[in-house]
């Protein structure tokens, strides 16, 4: 068994010098598959749900290809990596829609720490209590996810002490989600909110981790994860979603992994500890240390990463995609992004360099996959 697999992925844009500049609305109108964000800032695609993780490498890199393609025409603009306003401008909102009362609410509420870029990985599973104890262990597990993600270690032209910047600050809202014993459970909670007004709407849920469907929150399809920072690898992204893909084919195939009644503590104090561990994971990544949420004992998210890719290898191997793990091992080695942009401003590089040599070597990568894999050209 495979499960069905899409990606959301917002990205800024601006100049190959680093400087992000405001031009979604432009896109919006021109590109057919692309949205806009509140910030004019940055842009979003999704990509079709596939099985097959080569047809999901295409389908990632396709409307990049046309984004570039169209940049390129309105001037000397491109993508910028990072998750972050990496270079400046986080003094304030650039709105996209100005006639948005939704974006209204959101500037007035949370300012510019929501113009962010990032990966949300969906993966299908439609039995609702099957997807809402996958959401409860993955919720726990989300951590490890931001950590081979991470890629805003700057703000404003500064290293901030974040390897995850954007997840240090991100207002994850409600303050406090619980985790769903239920569909049930799940309804119930969510229209508790929208009547208190918590929630502004069914999609004003940022967590980690949610349930997602067309019709949210009776009728649902897929699990959510929405911790990860914008990763412009497809290769990794590819990798980190293949370790997903393999924890839950172990969730689904073994009924008694469940965090109500596999760990020592409560409810309430895996929250807690869960949110200590996201804390972390923002501030170190790799070298972060998490509370197993199963017995609390301490462990860095690198090693807690390496024992679960030994787990899962045989069913990944077993469904045909063991080969998409592998790339995993460079990325515990060698460091995430974050990592590797922060090694290079220690030896005395500056922010704006680091950010134009990722620029560089994002596009670079890109044409180099375009023409090995995808045999597709913008005409």
């Amino acid at each position: 068994m495979v499960l069905l697999k899409g990606f959301e992925i917002e990205m800024y844009t601006g100049t190959p010098q680093g400087e992000i500049v405001g031009l979604s609305d432009q896109i919006v109108a021109s590109l057919d598959g692309f949205v806009r964000e509140p910030d004019s800032r940055n842009v979003e695609y999704v990509t079709e749900p596939f099985h097959d993780y080569d047809q999901l490498l295409c389908a990632l890199l396709r409307p990049r290809f046309v984004l570039r393609n169209y940049l390129q025409q309105l001037g000397d603009y491109t993508i910028i990596p990072g998750s972050t306003l990496s270079t400046g401008g986080s003094d304030r909102f650039f709105r996209s829609n100005p006639n948005s009362p939704y974006h209204d609410y959101i500037e007035q509420t949370y300012g510019t720490k929501v113009v962010t870029a990032s990966v949300h990985i969906n993966v299908g599973i439609s039995d609702p209590e099957l997807l809402m104890r996958a959401c409860r262990i993955i919720r726990l597990e989300a951590p490890l996810f931001l950590a081979l993600s991470a890629s805003s270690p700057f703000l404003d032209g500064k290293a901030t002490g974040y390897h995850s910047t954007r997840w240090g600050v991100f207002p994850q809202t409600p303050t406090h989600v619980p985790l769903f014993a239920s569909h049930a459970h799940h309804i119930q909670w969510v229209q508790e909110q929208l009547e208190k007004g918590t929630m502004q709407n069914v999609r004003h849920l940022w967590t980690s981790v949610r349930p997602n469907g067309d019709n949210r929150p009776y009728n649902l399809n897929r699990l959510e994860l929405r911790i990860c920072d914008l990763v412009t690898d497809p290769i990794a992204l590819l990798a980190i979603s293949a370790l997903l893909e393999a924890r839950l084919l172990q969730i689904i195939a073994n009924p008694t992994i469940d965090p109500l009644s596999q760990s020592i503590f409560s409810p309430d104090e895996l929250i807690s500890l869960t949110a200590l561990n996201e804390a972390a994971a923002a501030k170190l990544s790799l070298d972060a240390q998490l509370q197993r949420w199963q017995d609390g004992r301490y462990i860095s998210a690198r090693d807690w990463i390496s024992e679960m890719m030994v787990e899962v290898w045989g069913i990944a191997k077993q469904n045909g995609f063991s080969c998409f793990l592998s790339p995993l091992q460079k990325i515990l080695r060698e460091g995430n992004e974050a990592q590797q942009w922060l090694r290079l401003h220690s030896l005395g590089i500056s922010t704006s360099q680091v950010i134009t040599q990722a620029i560089s070597t994002t596009h670079e990568r890109e044409a180099e996959l375009e023409d090995k894999l995808c045999s597709y050209k913008q005409a």
